[in-house]
């Protein structure tokens, strides 16, 4: 009864809050511009646009152009971009042209399935030549002298990269903003969130910027964005994807960190994972065929954790949308059943917890591994405005140094029990529906008043789980809602065969903007 006074409580506090924001971030509100017609061949699939480049439908150079060109339509109202290498780009895609014209084996196209496709990146991916700043200002003139692997992997695949994109300070908050770049703002409302730290990648693929998206996520970085701008997203199983050169990481430490992308097309997901995985999909299948009538389905409506905002109206009705879809589609007696576990009620103190496994010190890192941050030095240099870092990254020190440490017993205990149960609950062909958060894209600043939010996405970094993003069209506030789609490890098919049914169902990508035919 206490939980449930609560949770009232909560309830109505957030409405207060929204409200107050409202007041100030309406008014700032701007539109992005229309996709124009001789750019409408940005809205087709990376996977159909490679098609069509090797198919001699497509030039590289013409695609590459019509990036570049809506980049800079977007890009001053947005502010994902923070360095782009156009004219390289350009030259590259030239180059690509004349190799297709002269002939090109399908073995070699084989080995270059996005041969031609322009890619972004979030920016603490290293891309040789370009600014890796991680947002802090230590960095703000450091380039990468070498590819992440996933870089790498995408130039061997073909792609060619075309500009990196914003992130909060080491990729450690739930909105983008930094002191380098500034704050990047939604397309579909400029005065709310893109959520983090994949949060540049986002919004420019919501913008349709960008073909390819290639994040990371060790606490939602790539679905919470997704969610926030209205895109397919998937975080694949921990441990199969390498994290060298991402983060300035070293690729050989243990982590729960993922790679993955966003996309406007669920159809995209699939054979990009594949690029990352490499010969580990020998073990993941991820474009193994499922047949949906063969998936048992559960969900959890809403997390009982204290310290999260209770699920709003519409996610609730979108929730319940879901069920009836699934409830109609499934075989006889094969209808979403109701689960929960104890776990869900303290899901950001058992993120918080494995963070400390972590090889990453955010206290060193933010120094530029020059020295060590400390919370009560910076929070009186951000008193007189002497800081260099933003309040984020301040509250990111206190909750390291000062607040007190999550019992290391009580959380592996309690972590164990959770993933022993889900799993054995899923199984090799089960999926669950968990709610993406409690609400659509908050106000710009107002995660500062309930910042554990993003726990909803990061229990399942904790779990080491596959989880696709998926959403659902927009509500009547023109934002985008969305859905979680989890499964077991190496379980990432069904999580895409699920998305990509419900993003047909109920709209998936919705553009922000007119697309001009």
């Amino acid at each position: 009864m206490a939980r449930q006074i609560f949770f009232i409580f909560r309830t109505y506090l957030d409405m207060i809050i929204d409200l107050i924001y409202s007041f100030f971030w309406e008014g700032k509100r701007q539109a992005i511009p229309d996709l124009e017609k001789r750019h409408s061949i940005l809205m087709e699939s990376a996977v159909s646009l490679a098609a069509k480049i090797r198919n001699k439908e497509l030039k590289s150079e013409d695609l590459v152009n019509a990036c570049i060109e809506r980049i800079q339509s977007v890009n001053p109202i947005i502010n994902a971009v923070t360095d782009e290498r156009f004219e390289e780009a350009r030259k590259e895609a030239k180059e690509i042209d004349l190799m297709i014209a002269k002939g090109l084996s399908e073995e070699e196209f084989k080995k270059k399935p996005f041969l031609g496709v322009p890619f972004t990146a979030k920016e603490c991916h290293a891309v040789k030549g370009m600014l890796q700043t991680l947002g802090i200002k230590a960095r703000a003139h450091v380039r990468a002298h070498e590819d992440a692997k996933c870089v790498q992997l995408l130039k061997e695949a073909g792609a060619i990269p075309i500009a990196v994109t914003n992130v909060p300070e080491i990729n450690k908050w739930a909105e983008t903003r930094n002191l380098v770049f500034g704050q990047t703002n939604n397309p579909y409302h400029t005065g709310r969130i893109v959520g983090g730290s994949s949060g540049g990648e986002a919004a420019l693929v919501a913008a349709i910027g960008s073909p390819i998206s290639l994040c990371s996520d060790i606490g939602g970085s790539t679905r919470m964005p997704a969610f926030y701008c209205g895109l397919f997203g998937l975080n694949p199983t921990a441990g199969y994807t390498s994290m060298e050169g991402s983060a300035l990481r070293t690729g050989k430490d243990d982590t729960m960190a993922s790679i993955g992308f966003v996309s406007r097309h669920c159809s995209d997901l699939g054979p990009l994972t594949k690029i990352l995985v490499g010969e580990k999909n020998e073990e993941l299948q991820i474009d193994r065929v499922v047949d949906l009538k063969n998936i048992k389905y559960y969900y959890v409506e809403t997390s009982k954790d204290l310290r999260m905002s209770p699920i709003c109206p519409d996610l609730r009705k979108a929730m319940n949308k879901v069920i009836t879809n699934l409830t109609e589609e499934a075989p006889s007696g094969g209808a979403p059943k109701r689960y929960y576990h104890e776990g869900f009620n303290y899901m950001f103190a058992l993120w918080r917890y494995w963070m400390t496994h972590e090889t990453e010190n955010f206290a060193r890192m933010i120094t530029n591994n020059t020295g060590e941050a400390n919370f009560f030095v910076e929070l009186a240099k951000k008193l007189v405005g002497m800081s260099n870092y933003t309040f984020a990254a301040i509250l990111k020190l206190f909750d390291d140094q000062v607040m007190p440490k999550v019992n290391k017993e009580w959380a592996e205990k309690l972590t164990k029990e959770l993933k022993e149960d889900l799993l054995s609950t899923l199984g090799s062909d089960g999926v669950l529906l968990f709610p993406s958060a409690p609400a659509p894209a908050p106000y710009h600043h107002s995660l500062y008043l309930r910042p554990f939010n993003f726990a909803y996405w990061a229990i399942f970094n904790v779990l080491r789980c596959p989880a696709a993003q998926v959403p659902l069209g927009l509500n009547g506030e023109g934002l985008p809602l969305g859905i979680q789609v989890v499964a077991a490890p190496k379980n990432e098919a069904l999580c895409l065969a699920v998305a990509e049914h419900l993003g047909k169902a109920f709209g998936g990508y919705v553009p922000p903007c007119r697309v001009l035919s």
